[in-house]
């Protein structure tokens, strides 16, 4: 997908982070015949707890469901549990580190997002010699697909994680979801990030900046010649960053932002 602008809704992940595989965790997984009616799942709605095999998972109303557990705060893993205005959603999701919040703001930037859900269920899985429980991170419903998510820093993974995430992947799959383990983004996320996600919250345009801007960008111009050409160049950088953010004009996540950033309008985006 390199080469894409955002306004496609669509976050090519793999450009984006760097990926983990989860496949040497599959080894000591009970994946037996019938291992969907041996796991289990619960989750939380209305304030009840609620359990079911993988196998009715996928009729399970998982999105509207309530976090499994309270979140946890752990010096030694540098937890800051918080709370993530999300712009997709109009709401505020639990974030239980720093990591997890980096990713909701991703998903909320470049995942089409609809919903997302922390904490969404605690998956009880077997072993070649044992039962085990694992609380992915994330249940992220998008246009494109449900996404199970589970973060973690790279230099915290262990072997023990690798058979939880493979287990979880495994339930993503009987459920027809995609999986995926945040553990390192590439090196220009963050700061692009922090740079859209600036101006998200709703900004007026008292100047009346917004419509040259959008006009500007069918000529396929770079961020750093529309905002020159713009009357006041400072605020044109912050309709610029404000327009990306909403997709009324695009750019190729998979490069760092820059001046030299090649924007493009979205399509039906009018002044």
């Amino acid at each position: 997908m390199r080469g894409e602008p955002l306004w496609s809704h669509r976050a090519a992940w793999d450009e984006l982070l760097v990926p983990v595989s989860v496949e040497a965790g599959r080894v000591g997984l009970d994946l037996g015949e019938g291992w969907p009616e041996r796991w289990t799942v619960t989750w939380k709605t209305g304030g009840d707890q609620v359990c079911c095999p993988v196998r009715d998972l996928v009729r399970a109303p998982m999105v509207d469901g309530d976090p499994i557990r309270c979140f946890s705060w752990q010096r030694e893993q540098r937890h800051r549990p918080g709370l993530q205005f999300m712009v997709s959603t109009g709401r505020h999701h639990g974030a239980e580190s720093l990591e997890e919040a980096r990713l909701l703001l991703a998903l909320d930037f470049a995942g089409d997002l609809v919903d997302v859900v922390s904490q969404p269920m605690r998956l009880r899985f077997g072993t070649a010699d044992k039962r085990r429980s694992h609380t992915p991170d994330f249940l992220a419903v998008t246009r494109q697909g449900v996404w199970l998510i589970d973060v973690r820093p790279e230099s915290l993974i262990k072997e023990r994680d690798r058979e939880s995430f493979a287990a979880a992947a495994e339930v993503a799959l009987a459920c027809g979801w995609h999986y995926m383990v945040v553990a390192r983004w590439r090196d220009h996320v963050s700061s692009s990030l922090d740079a859209f996600s600036s101006q998200r919250r709703p900004l007026s345009d008292p100047l009346g900046l917004r419509p040259a801007l959008l006009a500007s960008a069918r000529k396929e111009l770079t961020f750093g010649e529309l905002t020159a050409a713009a009357t006041y160049e400072p605020l044109a950088r912050a309709q610029l960053l404000h327009l990306l953010w909403h997709r009324r004009l695009g750019v190729d996540l998979a490069r760092p932002l820059a001046d030299r950033s090649p924007v493009v309008a979205a399509p039906g985006a009018v002044a």
